[in-house]
Formats: structure tokens, sequence, C-alpha cells
């Protein structure tokens, strides 16, 4: 096993330029690393339940309120769901008002509202250190504003929403230049991540996932140490015919950096059907993590997580960047928590596999094999078109799905948002044609293993075991939030934001927000220095906008409207 070295993740939040305010946060998961860990340690373990809120902003917006705000110096800059708007607040004013905000006109929203598979969420913006934020639009543009007026600056075409692709992800800003991702692998899209200039929004590079090796950026072996993945143009040949035209493999989730490397880490959604009788074959690139280049694009290395992905696990969680302790050596390593349900750590430098284990219930594969880097797969749980497959675990939703993990270097633990649900599957026929679902499936969810729905677990990698876990009734939505004060912070289905002790997983202090949680909590200084954290309450998402088996009615959701808090001592 490995043993994580304490303080060694997300000391280098911003290449190429000076290290933010420690009570800034200024990127989606505060760091490059995605660590989501702050060191203000105001609002402590003694003193927590104290926390009361001072003040709130209703969004106007109904739906799913995911990601979080951004605080850069004395301002926040807060983003809705489809439209997608955008608020500027000043917090060295009370109650923080508004200085300006960002909208699509109604009339024109009202005739690009997209189509989505998981509602029409957006999980943030991105921040320039020259004073740009930038918002990716649901029916597929990227648009830039000037931080202090609101004004559009520029806006570009990233994807179509007519043929099913959105843009649901938070872009990221390296150097000058503004990654973003699309979604709509569930229609068929054909997956890509593409990298804009910084200031003038020209595109740069644009990488597919599946294709020929030159459409993907892979010069030579995608990953040495296997063979899986040697060739050329997997993304092709693991293909029956031209599936991978309609291949899926979109790129939902957040990016992760690592400056002294010069790379980013992100993974790739499922295949485009869930029926795996259309697409024999491993379908390269769909369910892997990719290192790139972020100049050109260029892969260093991709790690296939699920093979043949038949049950809609895909890779698309987001990559922590940690350093390990092996054998006397610090190794830096790549932290990933799959929706299949094994935890994976790897080579972040290579893609050499260190280490998979279930962190939650997983019956679709027995093991992990380090040797090849593959699942030994179950065989009563793959899906098919003969008869239905009952009590696959996880569900489609995942383990974890995109509500990510934190990370503390004071106990090298990760705090890991879990899904307790399994499935009933079965393959169904499917056609495809632009715009419209190709999921090829019927999936029913049903509760997993225990009473309950729902776990916050924390991640020993140490030991790659849970250290300990609060129980919770439904599955876990909302990201988690690990502070210098010792102290996790996540909310629920039901509305509660929470906090729990770090070491021991003890419930401190709980806040009944006015709806859902499926956001993510944040902590900042305020312009007097006190210690602040806020996080946005508005219910949505695949489980908050379906009717899903066992879970509560729909009033215990609370209000579908989007509010922020803002809470403090």
């Amino acid at each position: 096993m490995v043993s994580v070295a304490r303080g060694s993740a997300g000391q280098t939040p911003r290449a190429g330029a000076s290290q933010p305010p420690v009570g800034d946060w200024q990127l989606s998961g505060r760091d490059y690393a995605l660590t989501r860990y702050s060191p203000l340690d105001q609002i402590t373990t003694a003193n927590v339940t104290g926390l009361k809120p001072v003040w709130t902003l209703s969004t106007g917006t109904l739906r799913a309120h995911e990601g979080n705000p951004l605080v850069v110096g004395s301002m926040m800059y807060v983003h809705t769901p489809f439209p997608n708007a955008v608020f500027a607040l000043d917090l060295t004013k009370p109650g923080a008002p508004i200085v300006w905000s960002f909208s699509t006109p109604a009339p024109i929203a009202r005739l690009t509202m997209p189509t989505g598979c998981c509602d029409v969420g957006s999980r943030g913006l991105a921040y320039h250190p020259s004073g740009k934020l930038y918002l990716p639009l649901l029916p597929g543009e990227l648009v830039a504003l000037d931080a202090k007026t609101g004004r559009e600056l520029w806006r570009v075409k990233n994807a179509d929403s007519k043929t099913g692709a959105t843009m649901p992800a938070a872009p990221i800003v390296v150097k000058d230049l503004v990654l973003v991702g699309t979604g709509g692998a569930e229609y068929g899209v054909r997956g890509y991540l593409t990298a804009y200039h910084a200031v003038t929004g020209q595109l740069v590079w644009r990488a597919y996932h599946t294709g020929p090796d030159a459409d993907v950026m892979i010069e030579g072996e995608a990953n040495a140490f296997y063979l899986s993945h040697k060739g050329r143009d997997l993304g092709v040949t693991t293909w029956p015919g031209d599936e991978w035209k309609r291949g899926g493999a979109t790129a939902s989730g957040t990016i992760s950096y690592d400056p002294e490397l010069n790379l980013i880490f992100y993974g790739t959604d499922h295949p485009g059907s869930y029926n795996p009788s259309v697409r024999a074959g491993d379908n390269k690139w769909s369910a892997t993590i990719f290192a790139r280049t972020p100049e050109t694009g260029k892969v260093r290395w991709a790690y296939q997580v699920t093979p043949h992905d038949q049950w809609g696990y895909d890779a698309s969680n987001e990559n922590s960047l940690v350093d390990l302790k092996t054998g006397g050596a610090v190794l830096k390593a790549l932290v990933h928590f799959d929706r299949n349900g094994f935890a994976y750590t790897l080579e972040r430098a290579t893609g050499r596999l260190i280490v998979a284990e279930r962190y939650a219930p997983a019956n679709w594969a027995a093991r992990i094999d380090g040797p090849s880097g593959t699942p030994v797969q179950e065989p009563r749980f793959a899906t098919t078109t003969a008869a239905k497959t009952s009590g696959v675990c996880p569900a489609t939703v995942g383990a974890k799905g995109l509500q990510p993990t934190a990370y503390s270097p004071a106990t090298s633990l990760f705090f890991v948002p879990v899904m307790n649900l399994c499935m009933d599957i079965r393959a169904t026929p499917v056609s495809y044609f632009p715009g419209r679902p190709y999921t090829g499936a019927t999936i029913k969810l049903t509760s997993g293993p225990g009473p309950q729905r729902g776990r916050l677990i924390a991640w020993d990698a140490a030991t790659a075991t849970v250290a300990w876990q609060a129980q919770e009734e439904n599955p876990i939505t909302g990201g988690a939030l690990a502070t210098g004060g010792g102290l996790v912070f996540y909310g629920t289905m039901e509305g509660w934001l929470k906090a729990v002790d770090q070491r021991s997983g003890v419930e401190l202090w709980r806040f009944k927000t006015p709806s859902g949680i499926v956001g993510n909590p944040i902590t900042f200084s305020g312009p007097d220095g006190k210690q602040y954290l806020a996080v946005l309450s508005g219910m949505g998402g695949w489980l908050g906008q379906e009717a899903v088996v066992g879970s509560p009615a729909p009033s215990a959701l609370g209000n579908p409207g989007g509010v922020l808090l803002v809470f403090g001592l």
C-alpha cells in the first residue's frame, strides 16, 4: 500500500502567476489539484456550533444549482442553471449587493432550451488573472465577461445542442488558455475537449476522445504499461464499423492541473449507447482518464478505467492530485473515485496503476487486475438484451457522481460523498438520430446494501480502506469541503448543510436550507478578515428531477428554487 505525504497537495494553485490570497476561492476546486481544501481555521470544531446565516441571495432560477461560487478579492461571482445567469456581489457592503448581472435574454433562452440527460445545471465558472470570467452556456457557447463590469468580451460556439451536445462542465484556466469540455454522451455525441485563447477566444486546439490517433492527439503508445492500450488508432479499431462516430466519451467533469509536470487531467464519459451489443470491443477512449499537455493538447498518457462500459459508469469524476510516500520515496499520484465503485491511485506522470480498491459496494467486477490494469468482470452482472440483469452495484448514477471529494493534508484523508444505489438493467434496441436519446437500455434504480442510501466516507490512502463513515438516509449529491479548522462540510438531498469532525466523522453542526443541495460548499475570508462559508441550495440533477425507487417524496426536497446562503460566526 501507499501512504500520503502530509501537506504536499494543492500548494500551487496557479501556474505562471503569484499564489492568490489564502482567503480567495478563485478556481472550481480552490486549487489546481482539486483538493477542495482551505487552510482557513477561524471556524473550528470547537466553535462551529455558533455558525449562522449572515445573508442570502435568491437566484430567481429553478432546477439543479450545481458547482460553487468563486471569490476573488472583495467580489463573489455566482452562477445559475440554464439560462445561465451570473451575479457579481460586493462583499465589502452589508448583504453583498449585486454590482452587475449577466443573463441570456428570455426570448433567446426559450428558443435555445437544450436537451440534457441530467437536468440543466451548470457546474461553475472560471477566472483569469487579467480580470475575465468564463461562463459556459448549456446550449453550447462559451462566453468571456469582464469581471469588473459584466460586459461580454467574446463568445464562441463550442457545441451544437441540436445534436444533444451541451456544456454543463466548469471550464479551467491554465496560463492563457481556457479549457472546456462537453456533455451529451447519452445522445451519441462524439466527445472532445477544446482549448481557447483566454484573451481573444481564438481556437487553439480540439482533441476528440474517439476516432483516429490524429483526432485524439495520440502520438505513439497511449500507455506503455498495458497491452490493451498499445496499438494504432484504437479509438477506431476497438469499435465496430463507424460506431466510434456516435461514441459518446464526452468530458462533463472537472479538470485538474499539475504545474510542475505541466499536465492537465480529466476523464471521459461512457460510450454513446448503454446497449453493449451494438459496440463490441473496448470502445476506446470512453471511460478513460487522460493526461494532456495544455499548450498543444497532445496526450501524455491515457488509462481506460472501464473498458466496454456496459453500465454507464464512465470516468468523468474529478482527479485529485496528491503526493504519496511509498518505499521511502515520494510519488506524484492521481487519486480518482470512479462511478464504478473503485478508488484508483495512478502515477500521474506515466498513467501507471498503483492500486485500485472498492470504496463502495461494487459487484460488477471481482477486482482490478494490476498487471493488465483492467477489471476482472463478473459475467452474471453483464448487461444483455436477452434478460434483465438484477442487482448490479453500483447503479448507473455511480457510487459517486460528479459531486467532488475533498482532501485534508492535516489528516491525510479523502472525504467522499457516496450514493448507495444499485440497479436492474436490460439492453434494448437502439437507433441513432441526431438530438434524440441514444441510450438503448431500461434501468430501474434500487437501494444498495444496508438501511441507508448515502454515506460520507473518509478514505485512508495508506491502507486503501474507509477510516470512518457518516450515514445518510439518501444519496449524497453535493460536494465536500475540508478546512484548516478540522472540519468537513457537505450537503444532503433533504437540504441539510452539515459539518463533521475530520478525524472521527462525528456531526457537530447542521442547518436546514430551503432546498436539496447538489452544490459544493466553499469557505473564504471576507474583507473584514472573518471566515465565511457559502453554498448553493437548489435541488435537481438526475436523482432530483426523476422518480427514483426508494427516494423521498418531492416535498422532502424542499422548494426547487435556488438560494445562495452565506454563514459566519
